[in-house]
């Protein structure tokens, strides 16, 4: 009896002791690690949310970029470090893309986090140049009929999220187009200016500027419907059902205190809502959209689970 009164004292004692070190998060700075390098959109939207959120937990938020195979190094890290709530990621949409593209990952793309909230969200734009007879998307699949397998789309490389989003684009029409990789840079934008290749799959903020300036023409979205600040028409205009949407979102490995999470979940949605995070994140043509640990999750999931399907219709090789 007294050994069971005992162990019910330690646990009890145990537990209050928990609870303080959890009431007392944060009481250090926080990492906030994403994958990709200084000047990009992970790197930048990081360092956005970065201050609000360091002002609102009372302790600072410190970026830090572990860089390389397509942020898989970052999401590694952060998959393995303690579950304390002092060290935070930024995923993108290419963690759902790598997850489908690589055969051996070295962690669960799912089950190795606790999903916080989405960041925000932004599409692609299926571009090409301004004097091209090609001058709208019903254009482009008409003449990918008329030439199956000849009209040319670039990408940022082999199993990027622009390269599987042609794919889908190509499956979802019924019409073969020739895949042309790239490693990132300008060169796609100059060669498809040149008519070296046809159209190209990038983000609002490669291809917005030559799209103002009229030297290249957007011929659809990737969102659902058209996206605010681009004159162009959404792809599901000509192609039903079709949807893009890259991604970034907050997490914590798993297994960190919901309590935390739950606190995190409370103060990101306050940071976005800031006009001044508004409008960072839309000059770099996303749109802030909060969620629940749940929401966040579960779309993963399925972002996750539509690339997969796209990798295997494409005959794709899984890459190591």
């Amino acid at each position: 009896m007294r050994r069971r009164h005992a162990a019910a004292i330690l646990a009890l004692c145990s537990a209050a002791s928990g609870a303080r070190a959890q009431g007392a998060w944060p009481d250090r700075p926080v990492q906030l690690v994403q994958g990709f390098g200084a000047g990009g959109n992970a790197d930048t939207i990081a360092r956005v949310i970065a201050a609000p959120l360091a002002e609102a937990l009372g302790k600072p938020v410190v970026v830090e970029a572990r860089t390389g195979a397509g942020g898989n190094i970052a999401s590694e890290y952060i998959a393995r470090a303690r579950p304390d709530g002092y060290t935070l990621g930024l995923l993108t949409g290419g963690h759902a893309v790598s997850a489908a593209v690589y055969r051996n990952f070295r962690f669960d793309p799912v089950q190795d986090f606790s999903f916080i909230s989405t960041v925000s969200v932004f599409p692609f734009v299926v571009a090409t140049r301004a004097e091209s007879p090609v001058r709208s998307m019903g254009d482009l699949i008409a003449a990918a009929r008329a030439r199956p397998g000849e009209i040319t789309f670039s990408s940022v490389g082999v199993g990027s999220t622009q390269h599987l989003t042609g794919e889908l684009l190509a499956q979802m029409a019924g019409i073969r187009l020739s895949h042309v990789p790239y490693r990132g840079g300008t060169q796609p934008l100059t060669d498809m200016l040149s008519g070296r290749i046809d159209v190209m799959v990038d983000s609002i903020t490669v291809t917005g500027g030559a799209i103002r300036a009229g030297s290249a023409r957007a011929l659809g979205v990737t969102s659902a419907a058209p996206w605010p600040g681009l004159e162009a028409p959404s792809i599901a205009q000509s192609v039903p059902g079709f949807e893009v949407v890259s991604w970034v979102g907050l997490v914590a490995p798993s297994g960190t205190p919901a309590p935390i999470v739950a606190r995190l979940n409370t103060e990101l949605a306050k940071v976005l809502a800031l006009p001044e995070v508004q409008r960072s994140l839309e000059a770099l043509g996303s749109r802030p959209i909060p969620s629940s640990p749940e929401a966040m999750q579960a779309f993963v999931s399925g972002q996750i689970r539509q690339w997969q399907r796209v990798v295997s219709e494409a005959g794709l090789e899984r890459q190591p």
